[in-house]
Parts: structure tokens; sequence; C-alpha cells
């Protein structure tokens, strides 16, 4: 099929938006019941199925490879997955079980997430499905026939064997599940000072001697099993037990430790405190100090964060460090920062790196000695802020 062909069968944007809004309390099952041609067109030309008899499985395929582009471990494609119940075992779940999990992604009622973020998660949903079809079609092999598999399902690894319907995720994209993590030395600061890129999640960077977590100003770490900076450093620094039960929620202690000493369990603290622990089992990464910068300001149900509130935290970041340099041997020499704000903060990545650049070129104009290093979740990301 020509690139000139493919593109004229492929459906636009507004009908995927209105077939996605139809199937989200139905679920998966109706797709056998009720014809969706929209979404029937896009899985026959983004190769995921031959026609209307495989269509159904067809669809689910193009679905989850749309949720797997939205970013599995993003805020919208989990929030995605669990709408359209694409998580295992989750595919017969009724809607507002669907639409509760969706919600809990974002840490906010159903009914704020219904009227919120549910549009967003749809919208963004059926532009993966558009970006999908403006790739070229697949070159190799009959859509549907044997030995191709459809791609994976959020959280989920191709499985590489065969499927009745669909086209391998190794196929379209030339890989298997994520990308790993990506570094990328000298992304300048300024024309006289530059940083280390990671494209990474934080909690697998290597030998950077102090992390820096995006807190609320409660400084109430996020759970456990959150898809958040906060929440993926408390659980890689608890220590375990030989059955893999945490027996230390090491951060989580020592910051509530740091409240009771400083009056203010239960209270805010200044957005923009900066407030060090230990790096708990994060000391065989040869991770010295993890800084806890409160930054996130809750509201109703969700975060304000402003964006001076990160250059203060930039600022005591550094200050805390050069305090704490020469107790270390060898001395402190390297810092890392997320995109403060830019998760369930709500900021724009471009914002919150923005700032952040700015913030670091100051402290680095006064002590050039840090090596300091940026670590944000995926390459779209780090193209959106002009880094890659």
């Amino acid at each position: 099929m020509s690139q000139e062909s493919f593109a004229s069968n492929s459906p636009t944007y507004d009908q995927l938006l209105e077939e996605l809004k139809g199937i989200r309390r139905p679920g998966l099952p109706d797709l056998r019941r009720t014809d969706r041609p929209a979404l029937r067109a896009a899985a026959v030309a983004g190769g995921f199925c031959d026609g209307s008899d495989d269509a159904p499985a067809g669809i689910e395929a193009l679905l989850r490879e749309a949720v797997r582009r939205l970013g599995e471990r993003d805020l919208l494609g989990q929030a995605a997955a669990h709408t359209f119940g694409l998580l295992p075992d989750r595919r017969g779940a009724p809607a507002h079980d669907r639409r509760k999990m969706a919600a809990a992604v974002y840490g906010v009622t159903p009914e704020r997430f219904r009227k919120q973020q549910e549009p967003q998660v749809i919208q963004q949903l059926a532009e993966a499905v558009l970006t999908i079809l403006r790739e070229p079609p697949p070159l190799a092999g009959k859509p549907g026939s044997a030995g191709q598999s459809p791609g994976p399902g959020a959280g989920q690894q191709p499985s590489g064997g065969p499927s009745a319907t669909g086209q391998s995720t190794i196929a379209r994209s030339g890989r298997v599940g994520q990308e790993p993590p990506l570094r990328v030395d000298s992304v300048p600061v300024d024309a006289r000072s530059t940083f280390t890129l990671h494209v990474s999640p934080i909690e697998l960077l290597r030998d950077i001697e102090v992390l820096v977590s995006s807190e609320n100003v409660y400084l109430e770490m996020s759970k456990t099993f959150r898809p958040t900076v906060s929440g993926a450093l408390r659980l890689a620094a608890a220590v375990r037990d030989p059955a893999g039960e945490i027996v230390d929620d090491v951060l989580a202690r020592e910051l509530a430790g740091w409240l009771r000493a400083h009056g203010r369990p239960g209270l805010p603290v200044r957005p923009g405190t900066v407030v060090p622990t230990a790096p708990g089992a994060l000391t065989a990464r040869g991770v010295r100090r993890i800084y806890h910068a409160a930054v996130a300001t809750p509201r109703d149900d969700t975060y304000e964060v402003r964006p001076e509130s990160i250059a203060r935290a930039v600022s005591a970041c550094f200050a805390l460090a050069r305090a704490e340099r020469d107790r270390y041997e060898p001395a402190l020499s390297s810092i890392c920062f997320p995109l403060l704000g830019a998760g369930r903060g709500g900021l724009a990545p471009a914002v919150s790196a923005t700032w952040l650049r700015w913030a670091i070129r100051d402290e680095l104009a006064r002590d050039s000695r840090w090596r300091v290093h940026l670590v944000v979740r995926s390459r779209e990301i780090a193209e959106a802020v002009g880094a890659l």
C-alpha cells in the first residue's frame, strides 16, 4: 500500500475521539457487539487486523500500542490503560471501577477525574492512534497472519509468540518494549556551563551523590506504587528483608522525624524548602543523600506549583550541598534534578526546565565545582524541553 493511499484510508481525529468516548463505558467486550468504523479503519490501516471479522482484536491491539506511545510510566498512559481496561485482568471491569482506578493515578476523586482529566486522556489516546497511522505501514507479511502478535498492553512486554491478529511492536518500532536509559553529556546551561541529561527512571541512576525528589509542602511522599519521582525514590530506598518485604521506609521515616523535630507535623513548610535524608538502599548505587524539595501546594484534588518555588528549591539544594560537602570523603560533587513540579504538580515540562536551567546557571556562576545532572522520563519530554 502506498503512503498516499495509506493516509487517505485513515479516519479523522474527531471520528476517533467520538468512538473512543463511545467505548469508554461498555469497554472492550462491546467491540464485538457494536461496529466502530473509524477504529476499525485505523486498525486495518495500521496493520493490526484484516477487516471486520478480526476487527475487535485489531482495535484492542491498536489501543494497547497507543497506550504504549503515551508512556506506560506516564500518568496519561496509565490512566488510559485503566480507563479502557487494557491492563491484565481488568478487561471486563465495570466502567465505574475503571474510572476509579484511572482517577487514582492522578490522586483525584472519580468525579473530578471525569470532569477534568478524563477528556484529556481520551483526546491524547486519539492523538496517539493518529501518530501510529502517520508512520509507514508494515512492509513485510500480511497483517493478521500467523507469527505476528499485537502490540503489548500497559505494563506488559511483547511475548514474541504468535497471535491471530495484529502487527508486532518489534516489527513496527524496531525495538522490544521500553527503550533503555539514555545519557547525553555536556548539554549547555549557558555559554560556560553544562549539565548531563539522563532519559531514565531516576532510581536507576548510579554514582550521582545527591538525588533531588519533588515533594508537596507537607513533605508527604507519594505512595510507592505511584508513577512519580517521589514514589520511585521512596520504593528504591526502602530496606527489605530476605523475603522482599519492606522493613524500613527510610525516606518517609526520616522526613517524619524532621517534621517532628521542627514542630511541623501536619503543617506545611514554605514552598522551596529542602530537607535532606539518608539514601537508604540507594547507597548501593553510589547515592549519598536525597534532597526533598517541597514545591507543590495541595489545592482541592490537585496541586499548584509556582515557578519561583523551583528557583528557591534549586538555590536551597545547592546551599545544603555546600554545607554538607566536606562531611563526606570524597567530598560531595554531583547533584541530579528531576523536572520539579512537572508531574502531578501540573507544570509543563518546558516551564519547569526553563526555571531549572535559569536557577542552575545562577548557582554554577557562584560555584562551578558541581557536576549537575537532569533526569527526565522519556525522549519525548527531553525533546520538548529542547535538551536533545
